[in-house]
């Protein structure tokens, strides 16, 4: 049994850090491998922070949605219960990635402003 949902999202990031680590990739792949449909698929492939969130989002729904599937006496029941806290903490990594990015982003937005302050340009 694998955590589907993980090594999709490290090939998402890896996409969009722009990752060349092929082992890595390959390894990833290889988890995937006959897994690599609906929102796994998306995932896997996101090229986006926003896209990476929103297909993670939908591999939780379907994740939960196969937990309240398997009888609760399934050997396989409480590995798909870890895997959902595993998923849901990756969910809240990536949101702070986002978050930090976009921080940088408003830093460098006020450091730009206030250049342009000290040292006005005549156009």
């Amino acid at each position: 049994m694998s955590c589907y949902e993980i090594e999709a999202l490290r090939l998402g990031l890896m996409n969009v850090l722009g990752t060349e680590d092929d082992h890595a990739r390959q390894h990833a792949k290889a988890e995937l491998e006959g897994h690599m449909t609906g929102p796994i698929e998306a995932l896997a492939n996101a090229e986006t922070l926003s896209a990476i969130e929103r297909h993670l989002d939908a591999a939780l729904v379907d994740l939960e949605e196969e937990i309240a599937r398997t009888d609760s006496d399934s050997p396989e029941y409480d590995y798909m219960r870890g895997r959902l806290v595993a998923v849901r903490d990756a969910e809240r990594a990536v949101s702070r990635i986002t978050a930090q990015g976009e921080s940088v982003l408003d830093g460098l937005g006020e450091a730009h402003d206030v250049l342009h302050e000290a040292f006005p340009v005549d156009e």
